[in-house]
């Protein structure tokens, strides 16, 4: 069965003057399957519904979420879980047990400090050069750290 992707490709060659053998050709399908959906325009792929499949860490799982939330706000590595859970009879690896536990982890951002200055206690600079074709522009850029008033402006 074609992506959605692979269909509207059909679609668009056919469209920009392509033979059914040569879409056949760029896209590594049958004649026949561009065939069939050149001519129903409302057949779209369709794929069933996947079981999940069990894993090695499913017996774990509640024992890690209640580890995670004990430990708030801190966070325990997926290092430490991975020692405690091989303790409890776990077989299988790190990289499994770290992509089920990144779903968890909340980042928190710092929080933004406003920084303020009295007027002429702090000035910053920068200095660059900008290449316009065979030309070199220098730029220099002095800003004041006072805050001021802006409606004055």
């Amino acid at each position: 069965m074609l992506t959605q992707e692979t269909l509207v490709e059909i679609h668009v060659l056919h469209r920009q003057g392509e033979s059914i053998r040569a879409i056949a050709q760029k896209l590594g399908v049958s004649r026949n399957t561009v065939r069939r959906y050149l001519r129903d325009l409302s057949t779209v792929p369709t794929y069933p519904d996947r079981t999940q499949r069990t894993t090695k860490l499913d017996p774990y799982k509640d024992y890690l979420l209640a580890r995670i939330e004990a430990a708030k706000p801190h966070w325990i590595p997926a290092t430490v879980l991975l020692r405690e859970i091989q303790d409890r009879g776990y077989a299988g690896g790190v990289s499994q047990l770290k992509r089920y536990i990144t779903d968890f982890k909340t980042v928190e951002s710092d929080p933004v400090v406003r920084f303020e200055t009295p007027p002429g206690k702090q000035m910053q600079v920068d200095f660059t050069t900008i290449s316009r074709h065979r030309r070199k522009i220098k730029a220099f850029v002095a800003t004041l750290g006072f805050p001021g008033d802006n409606a004055a402006f």
